[in-house]
Order: structure tokens, then C-alpha cells, then sequence
């Protein structure tokens, strides 16, 4: 690789290990790129515990910048950000440090540059010439504030419903001078391009998962016992918080009444106390971190992605289908997916309706086995990460070959 082009790479969050929805897919972004490249990555860190990995990354990486982020002055710059105007999210993640660091790396003779979400775009705003920028929005997040905003309560209501109009235009900005720009799926980018004000169009491209690594041959020792529904997830992450309470409180009671046994599990890093606290009820488990997930899919009977809020695609929703793990989902949290429901994936959008699936499915083990089997074939056909690249890679090789002008105009 001695001889191969350079790259920057930006991410706002360390991209390994990749146990969440944005560093799955910034990890396979990375891993994509330094197959190819010699790649500078330049990331922020929020968990002290993940500097353990810097050796890694430095290994696979011809260099790696890992700079921790103190949440607490993160915070504090936001609140600059809303006296000036600006995203909160783009004044969180500004820090003189990586300012600093990108600007020594951006002084190499780099073939391209690559942001990874519309906060670590700022870093790079100013074009070189000849020297294309590629964005990876993932989700459209201006649009996730802005549904946050709906049901908020003031002051919450204005400073979310804030955030997402500003957000918005600033990722008009970006989309309008990066030499390509991508969303996690075909819907994002269509919400983008409708939007006023937008000159360059955003693609997209998904994100796959690992068949070999999430196969329905793993073990099924789960320690403490197996539960017949699970749940996986970040659990301080808020859609998926409010996934398990309107779950919990709406859903659970009348599955419990026709299935005295059943049992739930919620399994994911960082419970917040709510989430906590619904280890209380019956039949549900709470399991915090766990080392890996794939014994509690391949375990259950079948799998629940309750979301009322939810962008993009569910890593979640991807990881139970290739594990032949039946999932129950809310149209939400399917959007996105190329399913045919009722047949690969079931859809139940009220309380009523996802209590009835679960039902059915618990009692009906021909047709778990079939819908789990049929989502296993969709995802090895459809969703290898070697496909989903290939979009960002077509995009890259056209922007390496012809580089748009805008890089001389950004300033």
C-alpha cells in the first residue's frame, strides 16, 4: 500500500468498535477505504474506553488522530452556537484541537477528503483544488430534531424544532459544494432533494450487514436463560428508549395476558434509568452491555423494532433478519428496508396490532420459521456490505476523475 493514494476520513465519533448504527457503518466505511487507500483518520472519542482501539486503527490506518470529547464543553459550545445562530450540533463538535489536526493533515498531497456525518463537514468547508469532497450525511438528522420537536414540551420544543430548521440549511450548504453527498437509503436522499435551495442532488447508499458473522448456526447459550422477544439497541439512544416504554406500556400487558410465559429482553449498552426500571415488570429483562448479541437474537423466537421515531435504516432490524430471527417492526422502523411484509418481515404500526403479530407468531411455529428463513435469503441477496459499497465507491472513482470546480469556490 506504500504506493497507494492518500485519504482523509473524518468521523465524529471513533468508528470501532462498531456496536451502534453510525460506527457500523463509519467502521465499514473505514475498512473500505484503507483496503484501497492510505487512509488519515481524524475522530472524536466519547467513551475513554474506546482508546483501547487506537492501536488498531493506527495498524489499518496510515495515521489515526483520536481526540476525546468532553461532553461537558461540548455542551457549552452549543450554547454559543444558539446565541450565534447556528446548528448546536455543529458548535458541539467544533473543537481547536481537530481544527488544528485536520489542518496539518490537509497540508498532504490527499487525493480526496471524506466527512463522515454533516458535523465533521465544517472541518473541511474550504475546497482544494482539484481535490474532491464527499459527504456521508447517513441519516437526514435535521429531519430526526424536527420530529423530536413534535411532541416536545417548551423550552425543548423551540430549541429541537430550531435545530432542525438550521441543521437543514446547513446540510442544503453542504450537499450544494461537496463533490458528492450520500444518505443511508433511497428515502433519505429523496426527503433531501425535495427540499428548496438544494443545486446538487444527494444519493445514497445502505447499509449491509455481516451474514457470515450474524448466522443462525451461532450458539444459543445465553446466560441467564433465553427470552421468547428481544430487543437490541444502544439504550441511551432516545428512539430506541422510547421504543421499549410504549413497548412495555402498550404492547406487553395484552402479549403477557394470552402468553402468561412469554418473556422480553432488552439488550444494549447505557440503559437509561426509565429503561432500567422496566426490569421491574414481569417477564421483562433488562441486560445492560453484553458481549455479544447474536446469542439473544438467534435465541428468541422472534425479534421487535417498535420505533415511533426512526431515520434511515435499523441495523437492528438487518442483524435479526440474517440470523433467521423473525421481526415485528412499526412501518417506521422498516422504511427503508427492501421487504416484502407479511412474508420477510411484519408489520404492526398500533399497540393493537403489534400485540396481535406477536401472538399469532408465538403460536404459530410454521410460519416463524418460514418468515425468518425468507429474511435470511433477502438479506444475503441484497444487503452484503460489498454491494451497498459499491454505490459509494462508483461515486468516488467519478469524483476522483473528474473533480467539480467547487472546491475553488467554497471559501
Amino acid at each position: 500500500m506504500s504506493n497507494a493514494p492518500e485519504v482523509l476520513f473524518l468521523a465524529h465519533r471513533i468508528p470501532y468498535p462498531p456496536d451502534k448504527g453510525d460506527k457500523i457503518r463509519s467502521w465499514r466505511l473505514l475498512q473500505f477505504l484503507a483496503a484501497r487507500y492510505r487512509v488519515h483518520l481524524a475522530c472524536f472519542v466519547d467513551d475513554p474506553a474506546d482508546f483501547a482501539h487506537k492501536d488498531m486503527l493506527s495498524e489499518i490506518c496510515e495515521s489515526a488522530t483520536l481526540l476525546p470529547l468532553d461532553r461537558t464543553i461540548a455542551t457549552a459550545r452549543s450554547t454559543r452556537g444558539l446565541l450565534a445562530g447556528e446548528p448546536l450540533t455543529l458548535a458541539y463538535f467544533r473543537d481547536a484541537r481537530m481544527m488544528r489536526a485536520v489542518e496539518a493533515l490537509r497540508r498532504r498531497p490527499l487525493a480526496a477528503e471524506i466527512a463522515f456525518s454533516s458535523t465533521m463537514a465544517q472541518y473541511i468547508e474550504t475546497g482544494v483544488a482539484g481535490r474532491p469532497r464527499l459527504i456521508d450525511f447517513c441519516d437526514a438528522d435535521s429531519e430526526k430534531f424536527s420530529a423530536y420537536a413534535g411532541d416536545a414540551r417548551f423550552p425543548m420544543k423551540f430549541v429541537l424544532a430550531r435545530e432542525g430548521k438550521t441543521l437543514a440549511a446547513y446540510e442544503n450548504a453542504v450537499a450544494n459544494w461537496a463533490d458528492a453527498s450520500f444518505a443511508i437509503t433511497g428515502d433519505e436522499a429523496a426527503q433531501f432533494n425535495r427540499r428548496a435551495g438544494l443545486s446538487r442532488p444527494v444519493g445514497w447508499w445502505s447499509n449491509g450487514v455481516d451474514t457470515e458473522y450474524f448466522d443462525p448456526s451461532c450458539t444459543n447459550d445465553v446466560p441467564g436463560g433465553a427470552a421468547d422477544i428481544v430487543f437490541t439497541g444502544a439504550m441511551d439512544y432516545r428512539a430506541n428508549i422510547d421504543a421499549v416504554l410504549y413497548f412495555v406500556e402498550e404492547v406487553w400487558p395484552a402479549v403477557r395476558r394470552a402468553a402468561p410465559s412469554a418473556t422480553f429482553a432488552i439488550v444494549g449498552a447505557r440503559p437509561s434509568r426509565a429503561v432500567m426500571a422496566l426490569g421491574e415488570v414481569d417477564g421483562v429483562c433488562v441486560t445492560g452491555r453484553v458481549e455479544d448479541i447474536r446469542p439473544w437474537i438467534c435465541a428468541a423466537k422472534l425479534a421487535v423494532a417498535p420505533l415511533r421515531i426512526a431515520r434511515g435504516i435499523q441495523n437492528k432490524a438487518l442483524e435479526a433478519m440474517a440470523m433467521a430471527t423473525p421481526m415485528v417492526a412499526t412501518s417506521a422502523a422498516a422504511t427503508g428496508l427492501s421487504v416484502r411484509a407479511g412474508e420477510e418481515i411484519v408489520i404492526a404500526d398500533t399497540a393493537e396490532e403489534y400485540a396481535a403479530a406477536i401472538i399469532e407468531l408465538l403460536n404459530d411455529g410454521a410460519r416463524l420459521a418460514a418468515i425468518g428463513a425468507a429474511a435470511r435469503r433477502r438479506v444475503v441477496t441484497d444487503y452484503g456490505w460489498d454491494r451497498q459499497l459499491a454505490r459509494f465507491d462508483a461515486a468516488l472513482q467519478s469524483a476522483l476523475a473528474s473533480p467539480s470546480s467547487s472546491a475553488s469556490s467554497a471559501a
